[in-house]
């Protein structure tokens, strides 16, 4: 996976925002206003923090050296990951999913009615 390919993974995302919140380098993916994913695209090897269940965040650890606690973040409840080529794409979109999953499982009622709706309508189009 290259930088575009994960940005254009984690902008596809229903309803994800990027934003500049920490400067003009680091791209901030939101849904609803909550962050799900944060990286810097200058950065070499990229490295992208993603939110993660406490146990699954020590078991992916313990499987993957480009999974690491999360940078200036969480370490209980973000891993950063290094996009270096040593992780299948498949698993970074697994991992890309369930930090937007949980992100969303946090929201309201309505707008997770909202977000699924927006899901709905995109796989239509």
């Amino acid at each position: 996976m290259n930088k575009q390919q994960l940005s254009d993974y984690l902008a596809a995302k229903p309803g994800a925002v990027m934003e500049y919140p920490f400067g003009p380098d680091v791209r901030v993916f939101k849904v609803r206003g909550k962050m799900f994913a944060l990286y810097d695209p200058a950065d070499d090897p990229v490295r992208v923090n993603l939110k993660c269940d406490p146990q699954e965040a020590l078991m992916l650890r313990d499987l993957f050296e480009a999974v690491l606690p999360g940078y200036h973040m969480n370490k209980r409840h973000w891993n950063t990951v290094l996009i270096d080529g040593s992780l299948p794409d498949g698993e970074i979109e697994r991992m890309i999913d369930n930090s937007y999953q949980l992100v969303v499982k946090g929201l309201k009622k309505a707008e997770r009615d909202a977000l699924a709706l927006l899901a709905a309508q995109q796989a239509d189009s």
